[in-house]
């Protein structure tokens, strides 16, 4: 990606690790923010989440670091705070996720130190149950609020009990909520010119993805429960067989119900009174599953999904991965990339002049360190006592 990016002059401290943070800079810095990815002297642990590995870095970090510079820099030390200082001096965004009260610990905090100092600074902390309440404090990751938030009780179904979403959605939901909670401070700083603190917990992000089962609770007052493919509001929304594979259906109403029956070959089933609507359907589930598990059985499920969604169907084949990650359309919308022998997912935030992508390949550990501490001022006498005093580091402390 050549083109300069929607956030081209933003700049990002990135004190983060493994997901959440790390995936909201990686959003950042596909649109041009400019992110110094600073990591304890071990690294970011998740260079050691593996294999699969490249480089001696496993596939979890390279996944979610493009784009950055790495530095290696001791923040447990005094000398190491006052580096991380002077590369805020022009900073627009910091970006952190130690436990609440870390950051005043080392005399970092947002309230008595930065503002003061950077007061158009961007502070966002992401935390596990963020700073208050009986769980303030405490270390959460992303299956554990998985747990605690409901999340895993609906997903599966009645013979398999709670399950873990195969992806870590509550992680990456942070991620995302954190680069819109940032993108919000940012613009209200260019009508007040004054910066602010987010806030941002796991918890909470895991919580903000209950819908619809939340707002079920909330009108019929109803524990909601583990359906498998099925939708607690929608009918048909579920996977059948076919003769060549699985295919999920997905009607939104009753108009694509009717073309759907007509499709399948089973006009009837439109005009039967236990499917007129939704509501019937969703009653009567059962009976319609069996009438067009019947209907589709021996169809090519492929070539079927296709003529259903080019006449306005929702219906998809059951794709793997790998079949997904091959397919033309992830193709022509850029959905995998390759850079220098870098292979990643690609932005899916489309921007007609500036648009973004992957810029840079993830970093080493500490490569960038020496030349990034150059060109904020550091004197090549200073860098030098860096490294010797252990503040400074290019190669990970095992």
């Amino acid at each position: 990606m050549t083109a300069a990016g929607a956030l081209a002059g933003l700049k990002v401290i990135d004190l983060t690790r493994v997901l959440g943070g790390p995936y909201c800079t990686m959003i950042l810095s596909d649109h041009g923010a400019e992110v110094f990815k600073i990591e304890p002297p071990q690294g970011d642990e998740v260079r050691d989440w593996g294999p699969p590995f490249a480089g001696g870095d496993a596939s979890y970090f390279i996944g979610v670091n493009r784009n950055k510079r790495s530095i290696g820099l001791d923040l447990s030390r005094p000398e190491g705070r006052e580096v991380l200082l002077r590369l805020l001096a022009d900073a627009d965004v910091l970006i952190e996720n130690f436990k609440p009260g870390g950051m005043e610990k080392w005399g970092l905090g947002y309230a008595d130190v930065l503002a003061p100092r950077f007061p158009a600074l961007v502070h966002c902390r992401i935390s596990g149950f963020g700073g208050e309440g009986p769980l303030g404090g405490l270390t959460g990751y992303d299956a554990i609020v998985q747990a605690m938030t409901g999340l895993m009780s609906i997903n599966g179904d009645p013979s398999t009990g709670p399950m873990r979403m195969g992806t870590p959605v509550v992680d990456l939901a942070t991620g995302l909520y954190c680069a819109i909670g940032i993108m919000l401070a940012l613009h209200e700083r260019s009508r007040s010119g004054r910066g602010q603190f987010l806030d941002m917990a796991l918890y909470d992000c895991g919580m903000a993805l209950l819908h619809p089962q939340a707002a079920n609770y909330f009108l019929n007052g109803q524990r909601p429960m583990p359906l498998g493919n099925h939708h607690p509001n929608l009918a048909p929304y579920e996977k059948y067989a076919t003769r060549t594979g699985e295919i999920f259906v997905a009607c939104g109403n009753d108009g694509q119900f009717r073309k759907l029956c007509e499709l399948a070959g089973r006009p009837a089933l439109a005009a039967d009174p236990r499917f007129l609507t939704n509501a019937d359907r969703l009653a009567h589930r059962g009976a319609m599953i069996t009438e067009f598990e019947a209907a589709f059985a021996a169809e090519d499920g492929r070539a079927l999904a296709e003529k259903l969604l080019r006449a306005g169907v929702p219906v998809g084949p059951v794709l793997a991965v790998d079949e997904a990650l091959a397919a033309p359309q992830t193709g022509v919308r850029g959905m995998v990339t390759d850079l220098h022998g870098y292979r990643g997912l690609g932005t899916p935030i489309k921007l007609s002049r500036t648009p973004g992508g992957p810029r840079r390949k993830p970093p080493r550990f500490g490569q960038d360190g020496e030349a990034v501490l150059a060109a904020h001022g550091f004197t090549a006498e200073e860098v030098t006592a860096l490294k010797q005093g252990g503040i400074l580091h290019t190669v990970r402390r095992k």
